[in-house]
C-alpha cells in the first residue's frame, strides 16, 4: 500500500470513533466473547479493487489478535464471487469492524473502478485522466490513491501544489483593473521556482491571451470538443491544455480526440458509486473456544 501508515491510521481512528465510540451494543449483548470464526470479503460486482490494506488495518485496529489475509492486491480487476480477503478470530470483533472496513473498501474500489472506465475510453489518445480537489473532506489522501489504482493520475493535492488561476481569481482581480494578460504575467513573474502557471479560460480569445502572457497550462472550462480542438490548433505546442467541466463517460472519448493533454474529472471522486462488497461468515468455522 503506497500510503503513509500514520496518516491512514489517523483517518481510520476518526472513522472508528464515528461508528463504535459508544460500543457495539448488539454484538456485546448477543455474541459470546469466546465465539470465533472466519469471514470473507465477497465481491458482488465487476470492478477494480482499492483499499484492501486500509480495510485490513481497520480490523486490526479494532482487535490486533484478528488474522487478516488480503488475497487480491489493490489495482486488480475483480468479478462477482471473488473473495478478496479473509478475517479470522473473535466474531464480535469482526462485527465491530465490519461496516467501517467495508465503507472504506467499497468507496475506494468504486473510485478506482470509475477511474478505470474513463481511462479505458481514452485509450489510444495522448490525454491523461486526472482527479480534482472535489474529494470527501478528510479522505483526499485515500480517494486520490484510489484514482491511481484505477490508472488515473493525481492533479493538485492541495492549494500549494500549483498555481491555478480560476474564474473567481480573475473576477476579483478584474475589479482592480487587471486584464487576463496582466494577471497571468504577474503570476508568471512571481511564481516560485518549479511551479507551473495554469489559467482557466472560457473563450478562444482568453486562451490566446493566456498563452501570449506565458501560461504553462491552459484549462478549457466547459468547452465543446470542437472548441477544444480549435484552441489546441491555435496555441503554441509547448503550452499544455487541460479540459475540465462537463466531462462524462459518454463524451470523454470525444474530448480526448480533440488533442487535449489532460482531462480532469471531478466525478471520479465526488460521484463514484461504491463497489458492492460484503462480509460473509463461513458457518462451519464458527465455534466457542
Amino acid at each position: 500500500m503506497e500510503l503513509a501508515e500514520a496518516e491512514v491510521d489517523a483517518i481510520i481512528k476518526r472513522a472508528l470513533a464515528e461508528d463504535i465510540s459508544h460500543g457495539d451494543v448488539t454484538s456485546e449483548l448477543l455474541i459470546p466473547p469466546e465465539l470465533q470464526g472466519k469471514a470473507s470479503l465477497l465481491v458482488k460486482a465487476k470492478g477494480i479493487l482499492a483499499g484492501g490494506g486500509v480495510a485490513s488495518r481497520v480490523f486490526l485496529k479494532v482487535d490486533p489478535s484478528l488474522r487478516v489475509e488480503v488475497l487480491t492486491p489493490d489495482g486488480e480487476r475483480v468479478q462477482p464471487g471473488d473473495i478478496v480477503a479473509t478475517i479470522s478470530g473473535r466474531v464480535a470483533s469482526i462485527l465491530k469492524a465490519e461496516r467501517t472496513a467495508l465503507n472504506f473498501l467499497g468507496r475506494l474500489s468504486g473510485i478506482a473502478s470509475t477511474t478505470a472506465q474513463y481511462v479505458a475510453r481514452t485509450k489510444g489518445f495522448n490525454a491523461i485522466i486526472t482527479d480534482t480537489r472535489k474529494t470527501t473532506p478528510g479522505l483526499r489522501l485515500l480517494e486520490k490513491y484510489a484514482v491511481r489504482m484505477g490508472d488515473g493520475k493525481s492533479h493538485r493535492f492541495h492549494l500549494g501544489d500549483g498555481i491555478l488561476i480560476k474564474d473567481n481569481h480573475l473576477a476579483a482581480l478584474r475589479t482592480l483593473g487587471m486584464s487576463l494578460k496582466d494577471i497571468v504575467t504577474k503570476a508568471r513573474q512571481n511564481a516560485p521556482k518549479g511551479l507551473e502557471v495554469e489559467v482557466e479560460v472560457n473563450t478562444i480569445q482568453e486562451a490566446l491571451d493566456a498563452a501570449e502572457a506565458g501560461a504553462d497550462i491552459i484549462l478549457l472550462d466547459n468547452m465543446s470538443p470542437d472548441e477544444m480542438r480549435h484552441i489546441v490548433g491555435l496555441i503554441p505546442s509547448h503550452v499544455k491544455t487541460e479540459a475540465s467541466g462537463g466531462v462524462t463517460l459518454a463524451n470523454v472519448q470525444r474530448v480526448a480526440m480533440s488533442g487535449i493533454n489532460t482531462i480532469s474529472v471531478g466525478a471520479l471522486t465526488h460521484s463514484a458509486k461504491a463497489l458492492d462488497i460484503s462480509l460473509e461468515f463461513e458457518p462451519q468455522t464458527l465455534k466457542l473456544i
